[in-house]
């Protein structure tokens, strides 16, 4: 009997791979996406499935940056690759070469992506916009220097306004690092305006960039719906117009910018005034200030005639003789007013007066009467006053001091007067 021939499991895994490599070198393999990750170093990892079945898929990342569009789960695809063996795991995947959307073409899938995305972050809103400039001095211009864009844009800006200069930044504006050249065509327009403001040079900055280039495929026109581009025109402070490709073409460059225009020659039709229209301004506005002056100054002339031929400026001394006269009519008034008004005060007062002399003690006096002090102190009764003090006597006229030699608290007898006595 045949010995069988028994295999290590590398042994065996080896030839499967070899099997499969060899049996299936290029398909095309269909499916929808489940299990999406990509690792820190850009190596995409998912399964494609079926109804009734998985494959494991690996997309490393020299192909995946090829990958327009991003193949998020659920969504229907065609990969293509070889079939192979992972030698540690014993286990057959797709080693994935090309993705490509089922129903929609990746490029107008990652179109839709992008938009969505970027549109989600605020990126399109309309408060992001910045103003055009009215008459931009200095348009800089990120294009190709060969393509029909710039031709057009220079051909529109002799025609319409030859003074206003144009810088061109050229790039690349289709292939391979086209994206690269105009984000930086963008960011170097900025820091030229940045280096001019702190520089205080003697140049003018510039007002506004078209960034643009003339028609062609989707594929074409691709750089300007790059992510890159779309940052770089977000973030900057120049205003921005789009202008890409034809009227139907759109690509995210006109959703992000300040402006969109149909075409290159269309966008400096937008940005350059005809110079011709600009002076015909310039000349309605100075007939219309030249009028308003001439207004102005003619009602001026009327108001001066009306006060040269007034009364005051033809017969100024009588202004000055009337007003004088007033015056003295005034003073004349001032002094009635005062000297009546000083009459009745001294009636009041010799009215008060009289009042003020009938109550004073004084008044008393003059009748017969007199007043008793002792230490400055009136004497109203005789108690209080004890045999031997001084008191002091007022009388109407003059006063008296004398000595007391008796009191009584009643009225006293004639007896008691020692006047009387010696009479006697």
């Amino acid at each position: 009997m045949k010995e069988e021939h028994v295999y290590t499991v590398s042994q065996l895994t080896k030839d499967i791979r070899l099997i499969l490599e060899n049996t299936f070198q290029e398909v095309w393999v269909e499916g929808e996406v489940s299990n999406y990750t990509v690792s820190s170093a850009g190596h995409a990892y998912f399964s494609l499935k079926d109804e009734n079945s998985l494959l494991n898929c690996v997309l490393f990342k020299s192909n995946n940056v090829r990958v327009a569009f991003t193949a998020e789960d659920g969504l229907h695809v065609l990969c293509r690759g070889r079939i192979s063996v992972y030698d540690k795991r014993g286990q057959y995947q797709l080693y994935v070469s090309k993705v490509e959307p089922r129903g929609m073409g990746a490029l107008q899938l990652a179109f839709e992506q992008l938009k969505k995305k970027l549109h989600e972050e605020g990126l399109f809103d309309e408060e992001h916009k910045k103003p055009l400039p009215a008459l931009p001095m200095r348009i800089g211009v990120v294009t190709s220097p060969t393509g029909a864009a710039i031709r057009d844009i220079l051909k529109v800006a002799r025609r319409r306004f030859a003074n206003i200069d144009i810088l061109i930044r050229p790039v690349r504006v289709q292939g391979d690092g086209a994206k690269d050249e105009i984000a930086q065509a963008i960011k170097e327009f900025n820091e030229f305006n940045r280096f001019l403001i702190d520089g205080k040079k003697d140049e003018h900055p510039v007002d506004v960039i078209i960034v643009g280039r003339g028609g062609g495929s989707l594929e074409d026109l691709w750089p300007f719906n790059e992510e890159i581009v779309a940052r770089a025109i977000y973030a900057s402070r120049i205003p921005v117009t789009s202008a890409v490709g034809h009227e139907i073409d759109y690509t995210i460059s006109d959703f992000v910018a300040d402006f969109r225009a149909p075409t290159p020659s269309a966008a400096a039709e937008l940005l350059i005034p005809l110079k011709r229209d600009l002076k015909n301004r310039v000349n309605e506005y100075r007939r219309a200030s030249y009028l308003a002056l001439k207004t102005k100054v003619e009602a001026l002339e009327k108001k001066v005639k009306t006060l040269r031929e007034s009364y005051i400026l033809r017969t100024p001394m009588n202004v000055f003789l009337r007003m004088r006269q007033e015056v003295d009519d005034l003073l004349r008034m001032i002094m009635t007013n005062a000297t009546h008004t000083l009459e009745i005060r001294e009636k009041e007062l010799a009215s008060a007066s009289g009042k003020l002399k009938a109550l004073s003690p004084l008044a008393v006096l003059e009748r017969g009467y007199s007043i008793t002090f002792k230490e400055n102190k009136v004497i109203k009764n005789a108690a209080l006053l004890e045999k031997g003090e001084r008191i002091l006597t007022r009388l109407a006229k003059g006063e008296v001091k004398s000595r007391v030699e008796k009191t009584c608290h009643r009225e006293c007898s004639r007896e008691s007067d020692p006047a009387k006595q010696e009479k006697r």
